[in-house]
């Protein structure tokens, strides 16, 4: 009798997930389509029209040559791809990937942060060693403020939602209530850490074009003024698009994709051969940050100890 029963309620449950899908009119489809293409020719474009404009006027990239403004090239293009198209895709995979078990959207989440973290470390050590090397004053534009306010809250937002949405799934039942209670907290200063990044780059790039350009030049509207006019505009652009995706609630995972979750939670909890799989890509993660990391210092980026010793 017991069985029947809850054969009856999942029975209606499935069933009523059935009508919600049918309710879905094709307008709604269409929207969901064309603003998530949208977002994504977006997010891919605006890295892409930052390559561009650094190969055609910049002269490409580099490090420690004879050129140090390659070197500084590196930080306009990595921070756009770490704060904008990066964190932009994972901000929004929880709308994209609609119909993916939870856990999955979480690695794919955690991938694309570990594939921003490499490039804001990397464009803030270009940045900061080209300053040195032309001996630049650090840290005193309102852009610094801003990038190192980001900054900040993206490492606390990497290290607190790796810690409580993939490792606490280990002691799946016991941490429950906690990682239920710390989601619209990650998801708020997301969000905020999303939008930081975003103000960091457009007020980077109008220092770049008022630098490099001249403000007497920049107001003649040449070309190169007119790129990076695009692509400040592109970024603009992204941040109403993830906005209004975000804002969608009809665009939110599925709940019987949230609750098969709780399900594949608890097989995780007893390490099988899935749930190893998805801590050796945690790990490789990791691992692949402390070599980008040793790398760089390796290369010279790391020079704030050989400043503190000689000031002058």
């Amino acid at each position: 009798m017991l069985e029947n029963t809850i054969f009856l309620t999942v029975r209606q449950r499935s069933r009523s997930y059935d009508s919600d899908e049918q309710e879905r009119g094709a307008c709604e489809w269409c929207e969901y389509a064309l603003i998530i293409t949208l977002a994504t020719v977006l997010l891919i474009g605006v890295s892409g029209l930052t390559i561009f404009w650094t190969f055609f006027y910049r002269e490409g990239y580099g490090w420690a040559d004879d050129i140090p403004e390659k070197q500084f090239n590196l930080h306009p293009t990595l921070m756009v791809a770490g704060f904008v198209t990066f964190s932009g895709f994972s901000v929004l995979l929880y709308r994209i990937c609609r119909c993916f078990r939870r856990i999955y959207v979480k690695l794919l989440h955690a991938i694309f942060h570990a594939l921003a973290f490499p490039c804001i470390v990397i464009g803030f050590l270009a940045v900061l060693d080209f300053h040195n090397k032309k001996g630049i004053n650090n840290f005193y534009s309102l852009h610094s403020w801003i990038g190192l306010v980001a900054m900040g809250l993206f490492g606390i937002q990497y290290a607190v939602g790796f810690f409580s949405f993939l490792l606490l799934l280990i002691c799946n039942k016991g941490t429950a209530n906690f990682r239920a209670s710390l989601v619209p907290i990650h998801a708020a200063f997301g969000i905020l850490t999303f939008v930081l990044g975003v103000c960091a780059c457009l007020t980077g790039l109008t220092e770049k074009a008022l630098f490099t350009l001249g403000a007497e030049r920049y107001s003649g509207l040449p070309d190169e003024g007119v790129i990076l006019n695009a692509i400040g505009v592109t970024i603009v652009a992204i941040v109403a698009v993830v906005m209004y995706i975000v804002s969608r609630n009809k665009f939110k995972t599925e709940p019987r994709n949230m609750r098969a979750s709780v399900d594949l939670s608890e097989t995780y909890a007893s390490m099988s051969t899935e749930g190893i799989v998805i801590n050796a890509i945690g790990m490789s993660v990791v691992a692949v940050a402390i070599v980008v990391l040793y790398t760089v210092r390796g290369t010279g980026g790391y020079r704030l100890r050989k400043v503190a010793q000689n000031p002058s």
